[in-house]
């Protein structure tokens, strides 16, 4: 991806995110921290049982590239918990619309949730294991409208080379879920 002009300006009116100040006490000691509300999120870690291959997402993330001039991340499927439905259907139709795979919500298994980003936004992240093969695909992934996600695809023999591999820019939700597979199948 061919990154021009990247810059930052003042957040006006987010769409995603809102920032504010908060103030309370504590042990009797004014204080206040910046905090970032966010919308809670879903995972998901897609095992392709034909290809014995990990389904993975690569995008470009704004706030890494400004940590590393490069901004594309390896990570799991997910998306925003931003709509009328339950965590299991919003991960359904992220899987769909990243991945290409049709999965129903009701074979999804809910390995956790966790609060991520801590230090300022607290948003909570349900992280869901789903398996696939060929006959439930049904487009080539990427996301909608002018998301630009690549469909990675990675064998189950390499998928505990990525959470040591400081090389790669992976998420947190990504290296925990494969460390719970591992652990799973005590490989």
């Amino acid at each position: 991806m061919k990154i021009e002009n990247f810059r930052t300006e003042p957040l006006k009116n987010g769409k995603f995110i809102k920032t504010s100040l908060a103030k309370y006490r504590a042990n009797g000691i004014e204080k206040s921290w910046e905090v970032l509300s966010s919308a809670d999120s879903v995972a998901i870690l897609i095992y392709h049982k034909d290809k014995d291959a990990f389904i993975l997402v690569r995008q470009f993330r704004a706030p890494v590239y400004m940590h590393n001039a490069d901004g594309m991340t390896l990570e799991l499927c997910a998306g925003l918990v931003d709509k009328n439905l339950s965590i299991e259907e919003i991960a359904s139709e992220e899987i769909e619309e990243e991945c290409g795979y049709r999965v129903e919500s009701s074979s999804l298994y809910k390995i956790s949730s966790f609060y991520s980003a801590v230090g300022f936004a607290g948003s909570r992240q349900t992280l869901f294991y789903a398996e696939v093969d060929e006959s439930m695909r049904i487009g080539a992934g990427g996301g909608v409208d002018d998301e630009d996600i690549e469909v990675v695809e990675i064998p189950a023999k390499q998928i505990k080379d990525i959470v040591y591999d400081e090389n790669i820019s992976r998420t947190p939700g990504l290296m925990f879920a494969i460390l719970w597979w591992l652990y799973e199948r005590d490989v």
